[in-house]
């Protein structure tokens, strides 16, 4: 995968609130969500939504569908998944010996605090 887009599409979910949106895409399986349903969900003025957005479909990362009178957003789950093999399908490649360490069990863990 090239690696300017993979750089474009982190840049995209390093914003909390666009992570935010692609994260309830995901849940929101196949069918995807009506925009008014997104922002019903998530509490975001209309345009701050549709900013947000552009920036999440001009990585790829989402595509808006037409149903009627509707936009329909989906996450572009293969675009998902080759954005997550790119970061974890040379894990430890480097290593003389074992794999990767176990992968944590319940999610992210947060960063230590600075003090």
């Amino acid at each position: 995968m090239n690696i300017e887009i993979v750089s474009h599409q982190l840049e995209a979910l390093g914003n909390a609130t666009r992570l935010n949106i692609y994260r309830t895409l995901v849940r929101a399986g196949m069918s995807g969500l009506a925009v008014g349903g997104l922002q019903d969900r998530l509490g975001l003025p209309a345009s701050t939504l549709s900013h947000h957005l552009k920036r999440l479909i001009d990585t790829g990362l989402v595509r808006q569908d037409r149903a009627g009178t509707s936009l329909i957003c989906h996450a572009e789950y293969p675009a998902m998944s080759r954005l997550l093999g790119f970061l974890s399908d040379e894990c430890c490649a480097d290593e003389r010996e074992g794999g990767c360490g176990p992968a944590p069990a319940a999610g992210l863990a947060e960063p230590a605090a600075e003090g």
